[in-house]
């Protein structure tokens, strides 16, 4: 979820500086800057990158069923989101002072906001570590998830033109939708003899 709510924010101010890209006014101060720089990697990168991991988090336990750490998972969060920010939100710093983009070298008057920058994609090198580790602490140590699918009930009562391997409840207890919760951690390769149909 932190990822999520990240997601939504970065995405955000991606898409606000957007706007100010769309004014043609504006474009014309803006274009070939790091503004425009600071705004795709807000957009692109981080919306698709933090989904990415998002994703991750969400469905490794389930597929696997093993459990990730959860206290390295969020320190992960903290530090990517840190170093993500401190790398590209300095841009449109850099953006507004003008530094031209597809340049190898700049004047020494951006040099300050461009050692943030370069010391938030430090930060973000050591979070991209980090998570490498947690991978590997979940697949030689993750304790097996315990969503076991116990809560699930087969109701013969409902829905009685189909066959009973392909009859899908899902009472009271459950709080997920989605029939892939409905499986056993880690589902089984053919868990339906036929294809499962929800009822209520």
């Amino acid at each position: 979820m932190l990822y999520g709510l990240a997601f939504i924010f970065l995405y955000t101010v991606g898409g606000l500086s957007g706007l100010l890209l769309a004014n043609s006014v504006l474009d014309i101060a803006f274009h070939d800057t790091y503004f425009v720089i600071a705004h795709f990697h807000f957009v692109l990168s981080m919306g698709a990158v933090f989904s990415l991991f998002a994703g991750y988090y969400y469905w490794s336990p389930k597929i696997l069923g093993l459990a990730y750490n959860e206290l390295l998972a969020q320190i992960q969060y903290w530090v990517l989101f840190l170093g993500v920010n401190c790398t590209f939100f300095v841009m449109y710093f850099l953006g507004l002072q003008g530094l031209p983009r597809r340049v190898p070298d700049y004047p020494d008057a951006f040099f300050e906001w461009n050692y943030v920058a370069s010391i938030g994609s430090l930060i973000s090198v050591i979070s991209s570590a980090l998570f490498i580790y947690i991978i590997y602490d979940q697949l030689m140590n993750g304790l097996e998830n315990k969503v076991n699918g116990k809560s699930i009930t087969y109701l013969s009562n409902f829905c009685p033109d189909l066959t009973e391997s392909n009859r899908i409840f899902l009472n009271n207890t459950v709080k997920a939708a989605s029939l892939e919760w409905a499986l056993n951690t880690p589902p089984s390769v053919h868990s339906f003899n036929t294809s499962p149909i929800f009822c209520s």
